[in-house]
């Protein structure tokens, strides 16, 4: 039901934030169509987006650092650091200024937004119910998956991108709420939008066999451009410390100055890629939108702006692909199968070298084009642009280079992960009973008659001042014909472990990690039940941990 309901919302928010940059761009362009910038003057592509980043600057400039994060980074450091926890002013930053930017002409996606949109909105509605941390960080996996899948009509992509790119691991527990919250956006988007493919492509396919060399060659082309596009997102990310407002001038004037030429690569671009695969775009045009995406692109992701970088991928991919194309039918007329084809494998080389998520995009541009002739030279291309990318030019993917400015190490280590997915309340030991540090021999006898593992020892004030095994006291009663009248527990024979609380909400990794702290051998959980009021729901020792990461071994 968490998972439905997750897809309703989050189906709901990415129609809204697609719906509004159409509404807005068809009541200014003079084409009256959405997107359509090509229709401006050259004065309107210089201004347009100069007047956005202005207005991003002044809106946005006084805002703390922290909320300036967006985008797939942004959910990734999340769960990285704060166990999926995300918060209102950021989404509402994300929305607001995605919106703006896209609107305004300014290179970029709109699956970046859509997917902060998409597990910030799982995020929220779990805090809002008290769930476990480890909970919140799958209803995240499942928002993730709804934001894609409700943005571009992709169920089977917003999934495996989840699993694959954001959370990185496949398990049962994660992989079916995702896929029914990916269900329950895509439903959505079929009722207010309708069932078509995002691109519209004729059904195209390999020609001959004697293209194959020619594709493994293209991959390698396509791998290589990928890194150094990777690479130049990390030459503007250099710039960080840069105020925001000076940071979003100097994106939209790349942009602005690279859009008086070739408009094609202001905004989203998506109907540049149908142009590309109709044969509409001349060779010379082809490799400008390839450059200049490029390079707008990645000025308006590395320096901090509300925009997705999965989307100029398809876009630069689409157009190299359209290059390389009409390069291979110039080459070999006879057995070329067209541009058509080969700008669908730019498109899925380009987004697995710089994502290093091949089966992500090869499901992608499976469901985005609706044809299944790609399958088998995707495949190809794919596998050759990302070991090209990751292998001799040893370039990380995207985001895990992004997140290593932040000194965060991503993916966690299997062990990790595997802590990570359980909550305290499945391995805490709820067989314990609280005594007072000095207690009556009967009270002692009553309380291990109900053969508890640990017993709380507790202050005159209700503090916990320890925990001792069970059988350490039961030994001292049964070694002692007349046991001293009071019991002195923190004086008695027997193993006494500090303690520290934790939350009932918290992993069992967090729990692992407050186990290192110096002076703690034991943690109690608490939920609150009320204001000042936490009673202990469970006892956690480090032998608990060790037994549960034994699984994971």
């Amino acid at each position: 039901m968490l998972a439905v309901l997750t897809g309703l919302v989050t189906g709901v928010v990415s129609l809204a934030f697609r719906g509004a940059i159409d509404v807005l761009t068809i009541r200014y362009l003079p084409s009256g169509r959405a997107e359509d910038f090509e229709s401006l003057s050259h004065a309107g592509r210089l201004a347009l987006p100069l007047a956005g980043a202005a207005l991003l600057g002044i809106l946005f400039t006084r805002l703390p650092r922290e909320t300036l994060r967006f985008g797939v980074s942004h959910v990734i450091e999340r769960l990285t650091r704060h166990q999926g926890y995300m918060s209102l002013r950021t989404a509402l930053v994300q929305f607001f200024g995605g919106l703006l930017a896209l609107a305004t002409g300014m290179s970029g996606g709109r699956e970046g937004p859509a997917i902060h949109l998409g597990a910030a909105s799982a995020s929220l509605m779990g805090q809002a119910i008290e769930l476990p941390n480890n909970t919140i960080r799958t209803l995240v996996a499942c928002g993730t998956a709804a934001g894609i899948a409700g943005s571009f009509n992709t169920p089977m992509a917003g999934v495996i991108f989840a699993l694959e790119v954001v959370m990185m691991e496949y398990t049962v527990g994660s992989f079916i709420p995702v896929i029914v919250s990916a269900v329950m956006a895509t439903l959505l988007t079929h009722y207010f939008i309708g069932p078509d493919a995002a691109f519209q492509v004729a059904p195209v396919r390999l020609h001959s066999l004697l293209e194959i060399p020619y594709i493994v060659l293209c991959g390698v082309v396509i791998g290589a451009i990928a890194a150094g596009y990777t690479q130049l997102v990390q030459l503007f990310a250099r710039f960080h410390a840069w105020p925001f407002w000076l940071r979003a001038l100097a994106a939209g004037g790349i942009t602005a100055v690279a859009a008086i030429g070739v408009p094609q690569i202001m905004g989203v671009g998506y109907d540049t890629v149908d142009a590309a695969m109709a044969g509409q775009l001349a060779l010379a045009t082809l490799l400008a939108v390839v450059v200049l995406k490029i390079v707008t692109s990645a000025a308006a992701v590395g320096l901090g702006m509300p925009v997705g970088f999965i989307g100029p991928t398809f876009v630069a991919g689409a157009a190299l692909g359209g290059a390389l194309g009409l390069a291979g039918a110039a080459l070999q007329p006879e057995d070329s199968a067209g541009a058509g084809l080969y700008v669908m494998l730019g498109m899925a080389g380009m987004m697995a070298a710089s994502l290093q998520a091949p089966l992500a995009a090869l499901v992608a541009v499976l469901e985005l084009t609706s044809n299944p002739n790609v399958i088998l030279p995707a495949m190809l291309i794919i596998v050759v642009a990302t070991m090209t990318a990751a292998v001799p030019l040893r370039q990380k993917p995207v985001f895990l280079a992004t997140l290593e400015t932040l000194g965060l190490q991503y993916p966690p280590s299997p062990v990790r992960l595997h802590l990570q997915r359980a909550g305290v309340a499945s391995i805490m030991n709820r067989s314990f009973v609280r005594l007072p540090a000095v207690c009556t021999v009967d009270a002692a006898r009553e309380a291990l008659a109900r053969q508890p593992r640990f017993i709380v020892v507790e202050s005159t004030t209700g503090q916990v001042r320890s925990v001792m095994n069970a059988a350490d006291l039961g030994a001292y009663l049964e070694e002692s014909e007349t046991p001293v009248e009071p019991i002195r527990l923190l004086e008695i024979p027997g193993k006494r472990r500090d303690t520290a609380d934790i939350d009932y909400r918290a992993t069992v990794e967090e729990a692992y990690t407050a186990l290192q702290a110096p002076g703690v051998e034991a943690l109690c959980v608490r939920r609150t039940s009320a204001p000042m009021i936490a009673p202990i729901r469970g006892v956690i020792a480090q032998e608990d941990i060790d037994n549960y990461r034994e699984t994971a071994l």
